[in-house]
């Protein structure tokens, strides 16, 4: 009896025991794995600031998207900005019981099973969240931290995401899990999350896209390349069907919609995003490279000057080096890549549309061609009438030298005959062309050649009082010629540096109407050389004319008059505070243009005579937020009272002489082809040999310039005519001008007027009765006067 009661009790024992040792087991090891004692668990931390690589959006001033900086195309969207049909679709193809499970649906996992026993499996056991938490936490990382045998290790992980499900239920509300699973699920074609998946594929957001766009995004998210719209249509028009059906199942739909829904096309808008095409692609060069720029080093310069360029951007420019000056929260620095930023640009993707137009108009129906029919009869190619072969082959063999190919095989050790031989072998090859890129067979010497030919440009339009830059055109197509004319780029400015002397003159007293002789005027350098600027043949030598006359027709006589009684120093002086910071020589040839200045530059001082003598510094970003929308940096230019509101209205009224009968006397005379019939000041500006054309325009309420010249000053037209600012760089800014007049919606009009000083003003700008002859501007049309440097 004794031994039947100990055999009895062994047994209840042993029955406990295995009864409850299961529970115990279970319970231990889901403690051990929520505490991470078996590999790496996400924190709470980590719940809540799930990471991921997120792309960084630059916006226009007008909300319109110019692009992204990424590693993954993700943007983050919110639930409200998810359609009905992006949440249906999902919720009746992958997880039908997804509002009602805490993380874990029993009845899919005892299907799972019991297919698993029959052999006959239907559809996952994984709920969204645990999908969810396998994207955000992945496997292999999982894996490769666990030291437990690969079987084992597989059914840990599937309990981890279990353990990491149930976490993110309690962590989060079911709208969120929903959103943050969209956000960070592939659908291939380098799309990230739903919001530049509806854009890549449709051209939508997830608010707008319809239920059969929906439903095939869904589709895709199994398996984004077998399901590929593009590469498998008719895998993913199945696909999409199937997920519409299982909406029909769970009466998301009813069956009328989904007959037609299902026998629609894809009607796919595809377009990945490029960082080489779009709109505004220098512009986006420019703020990732100055966004992402480290603390100057001298040891990481070639050139000196370039360094100190560099250090005293870093240190004046809240924007150079944005990311590596500031902190989040966690300590380390920003990253343009991966945090998700949002850039607000002053950009008006309207404007920028116009700017860009404006240039492929002139440049491409007008321009280029004119080129190549001057340069037809021309032995030497491209390059100017005065040089000679050997000029010619020395310039071809240091372009050779300069390419990336060349720097890699001499690198490598290849002889230089090689080389050579290398870069005049055939090979295939696309080339750009203003109709299209071409595939052709050429040598890489010849294509280097074909380069030269073509003309450059750089145009910046920007507001007077804001400082707003609206338009930034650095280039003509940033996939082949990436080097950016309008930030980077340093020309000789010509004639358009003029107006900076008589500056200074109505600064000192002068007017418009003081009369000057129209003679050669001699200086003694300091060197003890004589130097008198080359005369220009007009018909008003040696006549009494007017300083406002003088600057119309960009007669170098009245300039080298005026550098005598101010001297280098003091020009040079009144450009710096007018925002010039290029390096100006201090000697008298520089009434010529004959200093290196950016676009930018320029654009930004002449911008000081449409804002009443106020320097304005042209910004291009108001500010930036982090992924959350949270406000990080906001940017204001930087303003100072650069010359008297009297002195820039004075110069407005010399700048409009240059524009009614001087150099830019072509907006007078087309202003019917132009349709301008409004305020306008300006100047243009030609350097030696006509190598750059310049032209900056002044209306009340924009401030805009164009420059056109070759990649290297030896490649120009041979005839002034043609090469002058009038004809290269003007037409781009009337062109420009008549498109933004025609959009009502920007608020630019040409009623608008220059405002007149309100006190003090009482110089007289009408010289007509001071001239001793009358101009007849419309008989007079001027060609070979442009200004320049002769």
């Amino acid at each position: 009896m004794a031994k039947t009661s100990l055999k009895y009790r062994i047994y209840l024992i042993v029955f406990w025991l295995i009864i409850i040792f299961p529970f115990v087991f279970i319970t231990i090891l889901f403690t051990k794995i929520s505490q991470g004692k078996l590999g790496f668990m996400p924190t709470f931390k980590d719940l809540e600031n799930p990471t991921n690589n997120l792309a960084s959006e630059v916006y226009s001033a007008d909300d319109q998207l110019l692009g992204k900086y990424y590693i993954q195309n993700r943007t983050y969207v919110n639930y409200e900005d998810l359609s009905p049909y992006i949440v249906n679709s999902l919720i009746a193809t992958e997880d039908i019981r997804f509002k009602k499970h805490a993380g874990i649906d029993k009845i899919a996992l005892i299907r799972v099973l019991y297919g698993v026993m029959t052999n006959n499996i239907k559809g996952g056991g994984s709920t969204i969240t645990q999908q969810l938490a396998k994207n955000l936490f992945p496997r292999d990382t999982i894996i490769y931290r666990s030291k437990i045998n690969r079987i084992r290790n597989l059914a840990l992980v599937k309990f981890k995401e279990w353990v990491t499900a149930v976490k993110l239920e309690r962590n989060y509300t079911k709208e969120e899990i929903l959103v943050m699973y969209y956000n960070t699920v592939p659908f291939g074609s380098n799309a990230y999350g739903i919001k530049s998946a509806c854009r890549i594929f449709f051209n939508e957001t997830p608010q707008t896209v319809k239920l059969e766009q929906a439903a095939l995004l869904v589709g895709v998210l199994n398996a984004p390349t077998r399901y590929s719209p593009i590469r498998h249509p008719e895998r993913a028009i199945k696909k999409r069907n199937l997920v519409l059906s299982q909406m029909l199942k769970y009466n998301y739909i009813n069956q009328e919609v989904f007959d037609s829904v299902s026998a629609l096309s894809l009607n796919l808008k595809y377009k990945v995003p490029s960082h080489t095409k779009g709109l505004a692609t220098y512009f986006r060069e420019y703020l990732r490279t100055t966004l992402s720029a480290k603390e100057p080093k001298v040891e990481n310069y070639y050139s000196y000057s370039s360094f100190k360029e560099d250090s005293l951007e870093w240190i004046n420019n809240p924007l150079f080096g944005w990311c590596n000056k500031h902190l989040k929260p966690d300590s380390s620095n920003y990253n343009l890549y991966r945090d998700g930023l949002r850039i607000y640009s002053t950009i008006n993707s309207k404007m920028q549309v116009y700017a860009e137009e404006a240039v492929v108009e002139h440049l491409s129906m007008e321009l280029q061609d004119t080129f190549y029919i001057m340069k037809a009869e021309n032995e030497n190619g491209p390059f100017g009438a005065e040089l000679d072969s050997s000029d010619v082959e020395y310039i071809m063999d240091l372009t050779m030298r300069r390419t990336e190919r060349y720097r890699i095989l001499r690198n490598n050790g290849v002889p230089a005959n090689t080389i050579k031989e290398i870069f005049n072998t055939a090979v295939e090859m696309t080339v750009f062309s203003w109709k299209g890129e071409i595939d052709t067979l050429m040598s890489p010497m010849d294509s280097l050649l074909y380069y030269k030919y073509f003309l450059h440009v750089g145009f910046m339009s920007m507001e007077p009082n804001s400082g707003f830059v609206r338009a930034y055109v650095g280039g003509i197509n940033y996939e082949h010629f990436k080097f950016d004319n309008l930030k980077i780029t340093k020309r000789q400015v010509g004639s358009t540096f003029k107006p900076f002397l008589y500056t200074l003159a109505m600064q000192e007293g002068y007017s418009p109407c003081y009369k000057i002789p129209n003679t050669p005027t001699t200086f003694i350098l300091d060197n003890g050389d004589i130097w008198t600027p080359a005369k220009q043949i007009t018909r008003y030598d040696r006549q009494m004319i007017t300083l406002k006359f003088g600057l119309a027709k960009s007669i170098n006589n009245v300039s080298a008059w005026l550098m005598k009684q101010f001297r280098p120093k003091a020009v040079i002086d009144i450009t710096r505070i007018m925002g010039v910071k290029s390096y100006i020589p201090p000697v008298p040839s520089i009434i010529l243009g004959t200093a290196d200045i950016t676009l930018y530059e320029m654009v930004g001082a002449y911008n000081t005579f449409a804002n009443k003598g106020v320097y304005t510094e042209p910004i291009f970003v108001t500010r930036i937020e982090d992924k959350n929308g949270n406000v990080l940096d906001t940017f204001k230019p930087k303003k100072n009272e650069a010359i008297s509101e009297n002195t820039a209205y004075l110069m407005l009224n010399l700048l409009e002489g240059v524009v009614k009968f001087g150099t830019s006397v072509r907006l007078w005379l087309d202003r019917y082809p132009y349709g301008l019939f409004n305020q306008i000041a300006g100047k243009t500006g030609t350097t030696d040999n006509n190598s750059d054309g310049w032209f900056i325009g002044i209306t009340p309420n924009l401030v805009s310039g164009a420059w056109v010249g070759a990649e290297i000053r030896s490649v120009r037209f041979d005839e002034t005519y043609l090469g002058q600012g009038a004809n290269m760089a003007l037409p781009i800014w009337a062109i420009y001008m008549k498109k933004v007049y025609a959009d009502s919606t920007l608020g630019i009009f040409q009623s608008d007027k220059f405002e007149e000083p309100l006190y003090g003003f009482d110089v007289v700008i009408d010289c007509e009765k001071y001239e001793q002859e009358t101009i007849d501007i419309i008989e007079e049309r001027p060609v070979d006067e442009d200004d320049g440097i002769w």
